[in-house]
């Protein structure tokens, strides 16, 4: 199945609750920096345990990443984690990015995460734009899958909070461009550090061709 889709407003069980009967073991999966100018994209996995009363309280709050504020993600994280059966989160660099493009790096930065689980996954949930085609796996990819499906929410969650703490740490290696702050995405002061310094190592040249060529 490819790019299902519901009116969800909250992400819940509805997708693993289906497949449960056939499936023990899905991993949902979900991507952090895919628009950023520097650093890596990030995709996570998440094994949830079939039990839905326990899921639905111990992961309340968990939802697309990018409708939770910093605090929120990172007082959710560990309780992911704590919870889940397995989960992993892959980074592909700047340069692979550079090289085969965004779409297939996100894919090996996904294939990564899934090699880094403890559990083989049966079945793959993954956002819209991340299904993996190379894989003989079972899967649906789900428009805005974040903000549906809890299983992906998870994985949202724990690749943006790892996404993040890496970058506060490259911050310390390249300090002019605010990467703490900014996480690599093109802020007004990120933009003007870029004009006035280059790029580094761990920019992503061809983003910001691209963005200089549409100015």
């Amino acid at each position: 199945m490819r790019a299902a889709g519901c009116m969800i407003q909250n992400p819940d069980l509805s997708y693993e609750t289906n497949l449960w009967t056939y499936y023990r073991h899905i991993a949902g999966l979900d991507e952090a920096g895919r628009g950023a100018l520097a650093g890596p994209v990030a995709v996570g996995a998440v094994i949830l345990p079939d039990n839905e009363p326990l899921l639905l309280h111990a992961l309340a709050g968990v939802r697309d990443s990018k409708q939770m504020t910093p605090l929120k993600r990172e007082s959710l994280a560990p309780r992911i984690k704590e919870t889940a059966l397995a989960w992993s989160v892959a980074f592909a660099s700047a340069e692979e990015i550079d090289s085969l493009g965004i779409v297939p790096a996100t894919r090996i930065a996904a294939m990564r995460a899934l090699r880094g689980l403890s559990i083989l996954p049966q079945y793959l949930l993954t956002d819209f734009r991340l299904e993996l085609p190379q894989l003989e796996l079972s899967q649906t990819s789900i428009v805005k899958g974040d903000a549906h499906c809890l299983s992906i929410a998870a994985a949202s969650v724990l690749a943006k909070t790892t996404r993040d703490e890496l970058m506060r740490k490259l911050d310390s290696q390249y300090p002019d461009y605010g990467l703490g702050k900014n996480k690599g995405y093109g802020t007004q002061a990120h933009r003007f550090a870029l004009k006035r310094l280059g790029y580094s190592s761990i920019h992503r040249r061809t983003f910001i061709l691209k963005e200089n060529s549409l100015t």
